[in-house]
């Protein structure tokens, strides 16, 4: 609980630095933990919004973890990497994902495997939902949209092909984003 009181704070504080307001429709019921969050992905955000609202583990590709300063922050997380590379590693993931499930924790996919604009969704890869269906537990979905303060679409925070340094810059250069 310690964890993620300091995760959720930490999350809230960037948000806030970075003058993102993140507003809820519906709720995020996770009571109990055994939750599978499945949301879309549209940027390095993303992680931030979610654990601001509700710490989880996430299920993130291996690459992040080897990143400097980074990798160590999210490691201690609890994130669960995973190969992308080697087809296989799927099952090992599964099966951490489920035993996170079935001692109560709240575990986060992107199921479609990389981020969007935010303005479609793409083919979800089923296979990240099974450690759901193991630890009988139950599905929280969730829908990003980043928006300016007018309300209009924003795609400022959407994360592709660049470094992360040149997306960090960007969001920072957006003022007033919602999501």
């Amino acid at each position: 609980p310690r964890k993620r009181t300091l995760i959720r704070r930490w999350s809230a504080r960037l948000l806030a630095l970075l003058d993102i307001e993140a507003r809820v429709h519906g709720g995020i019921d996770v009571d109990g933990g055994n939750v599978l969050i499945v949301c879309n992905h549209v940027s390095w955000l993303d992680i931030f919004v979610l654990n601001a609202q509700q710490p989880a583990r996430f299920v993130a590709k291996s690459e992040l973890a080897r990143w400097p300063l980074v990798g160590r922050l999210i490691s201690g997380a609890g994130t669960i990497f995973i190969e992308r590379e080697r087809r296989r590693d799927t099952r090992r993931v599964n099966h951490h994902a489920a035993v996170a499930l079935s001692r109560g924790d709240v575990v986060a996919v992107f199921p479609e495997g990389t981020t969007t604009d935010g303005t479609s969704l793409l083919r979800f890869h089923a296979s990240l939902l099974q450690p759901i269906v193991e630890s009988r537990g139950h599905v929280q979905p969730i829908a990003l949209r980043y928006s300016d303060v007018r309300g209009a679409h924003s795609t400022a925070p959407a994360y592709g092909d660049e470094t992360f340094a040149s997306s960090f810059w960007r969001v920072c250069g957006e003022r007033g984003l919602v999501v």
